[in-house]
């Protein structure tokens, strides 16, 4: 398991953005209960604690920007 930062990925981030925005938008409109909050630990416990432990283990560049420079909202 990593601990720390995540390293930047610009694919991922411009993809995320994109089409993985567009994909998201279509299944949320064709799949019931599809992006609910909980739905992830129903459909694959371990993998959803897995992901949860990581992303509370770890930080992006931009969440350590945040930190640094606030959010921007105020």
């Amino acid at each position: 398991m990593k601990f720390g930062m995540r390293r930047p990925s610009l694919r991922g981030s411009l993809s995320a953005r994109t089409k993985g925005a567009f994909t998201r938008a279509i299944r949320r409109a064709i799949i019931p209960g599809y992006g609910r909050k909980g739905m992830g630990l129903l459909r694959d416990p371990a993998r959803s604690v897995r992901n949860r432990v990581y992303h509370r283990v770890t930080f992006s560049f931009w969440d350590l920007l945040k930190r640094l420079f606030g959010s921007g909202r105020r």
